[in-house]
């Protein structure tokens, strides 16, 4: 199937445009969080592997925190985002924001890293 950037474009403003609507209503009074997965060597670019709104939301969030996961917190993008099917790779028009956000979360990892290696150097001393 050939790349359709008119369509990718209708479909990210069609999203952006729900995700607006949602903040201007006040949207609901619970969390609502979105999670992504990119494998670079096997997709071709990330996909939403898990959204959610309250209950289904902190588990998401207690996941990610059992896991050492960094959490990204952007309304207008979990709501872009959790408009998608889990499963579902990002539309390219999303390419610029997510790859902010993947490299946000590479640098936040490797603080993680970093500081639990100085947590165990300092015990074991």
């Amino acid at each position: 199937m050939p790349d359709r950037p008119d369509i990718h474009s209708q479909r990210a403003a069609e999203l952006r445009r729900r995700a607006d609507a949602a903040k201007q209503s006040g949207g609901a009074p619970d969390i609502e969080v979105a999670a992504l997965r990119y494998d670079t060597g096997q997709e071709n670019a990330p996909k939403v592997i898990a959204h959610g709104r309250g209950h289904a939301a902190q588990k998401i969030l207690d996941l990610a925190a059992e896991h050492d996961v960094p959490v990204s917190k952007d309304p207008t993008l979990v709501a872009i985002l959790g408009a998608l099917d889990v499963g579902t790779e990002i539309p390219p028009d999303l390419y610029g924001v997510i790859a902010e956000v993947l490299a946000w979360a590479y640098h936040a990892d490797k603080a993680v890293g970093a500081k639990r290696e100085l947590a165990q150097r300092s015990r074991a001393a």
